[in-house]
């Protein structure tokens, strides 16, 4: 009944929305509720189920982080989240290259595929690919610039 609910309120929501889940006022989330609320919740967003909108876990304990994590590592999942100290992290799976890649995304704020390229001094469709993963798995948002080159996609933390 409840991830209904949520699923109801996430269509709701503006097309490029991120919607913040906040756990602040909830208390202990065993490993089922982590796996049938927010596991399914992530699956269906990433299988394109809610269309173009992001989730974010917001206000979460030691605790809810470590039982969401494992339910969505199991899956091969990713989220966005924050802990109620602030701290940004990625929870779930992602291979390390890529954490490498998010890591240098979190400290920038945004970045392009050619800014990604000369960071890491990759090829730029590598950059490309790696970034375009970023957005299908709903970890960073994609949205069209106009440049001075013409049109690019810049990739921005949720």
């Amino acid at each position: 009944m409840i991830r209904n609910r949520i699923e109801r309120d996430i269509l709701k929501e503006e097309d490029g929305a991120i919607v913040a889940l906040d756990f602040s006022g909830i208390g202990v989330i065993d490993y089922s509720c982590a796996d049938e609320i927010v596991a399914k919740l992530v699956s269906r967003l990433t299988g394109g189920e809610y269309g173009n909108r992001y989730i974010v876990l917001t206000g979460l304990n030691e605790n809810q982080k470590e039982n969401i994590e494992v339910a969505l590592e199991r899956k091969d999942l990713a989220v966005m989240a924050e802990m109620r100290d602030g701290e940004k992290i990625l929870l779930g799976s992602l291979n390390n290259y890529l954490k490498d890649t998010l890591d240098l995304i979190l400290k920038r704020g945004r970045i392009t595929a050619k800014e990604l390229s000369e960071a890491k001094s990759i090829e730029a469709n590598t950059s490309g690919t790696r970034l375009l993963n970023f957005h299908k798995k709903r970890l960073v948002k994609r949205k069209e610039e106009v440049k001075d080159s013409g049109k690019v996609w810049v990739y921005v933390y949720l």
